[in-house]
């Protein structure tokens, strides 16, 4: 993940997310084929629940920003591992169970943010506040499929 400034263009950004989301979703499809191995991306290993628990986190992180700025108050301050841990959770398998859970969670947050972002106007989305990224770049920032894609497609050959 980069700490850049995303970049925006004129898509959407609640369509942005649930693109996102959705990619995300027919990755993990695949993950109960996983064969236990973390999988090394950069510095850094993934596993199929570490990067449902990230894509979670994120959307959560930002989501929690997000409501602060509209509600005129700070946002609450970073205290994430992020994926600079990988937790004992993160090395169990993942079942068809884990793949359902994360389809529920994941497609919950994404459309709490498609509908909290739809119901703000433009001048909303791009108001810049600050040395903060507008809205609409957090939009964009989420849609990174980084942590779906550093697992990726584990479907069994054929």
């Amino acid at each position: 993940m980069s700490d850049d400034v995303p970049e925006v263009d004129g898509r959407d950004p609640a369509r942005v997310i649930e693109e996102a989301v959705a990619h995300a979703l027919r990755l993990a499809r695949t993950w109960p084929a996983w064969d236990g191995r973390p999988v090394p991306a950069g510095d850094r290993v993934y596993t199929p629940h570490k990067a449902v628990r990230r894509l979670g986190d994120h959307l959560v992180d930002h989501l929690a920003e997000l409501e602060a700025r509209l509600a005129g108050a700070p946002p609450p301050p970073d205290h994430w591992h992020a994926s600079a841990v990988t937790t004992p959770a993160d090395l169990a398998p993942f079942t068809e169970e884990d793949f359902d859970e994360a389809y529920s969670r994941l497609h919950r947050l994404g459309m709490i943010w498609a509908l909290r972002l739809r119901a703000l106007d433009d001048e909303r989305l791009d108001r810049a506040e600050g040395g903060a990224w507008t809205l609409r770049q957090v939009a964009f920032h989420l849609g990174s499929t980084y942590y779906a894609d550093a697992v990726g497609d584990l479907t069994p050959p054929a």
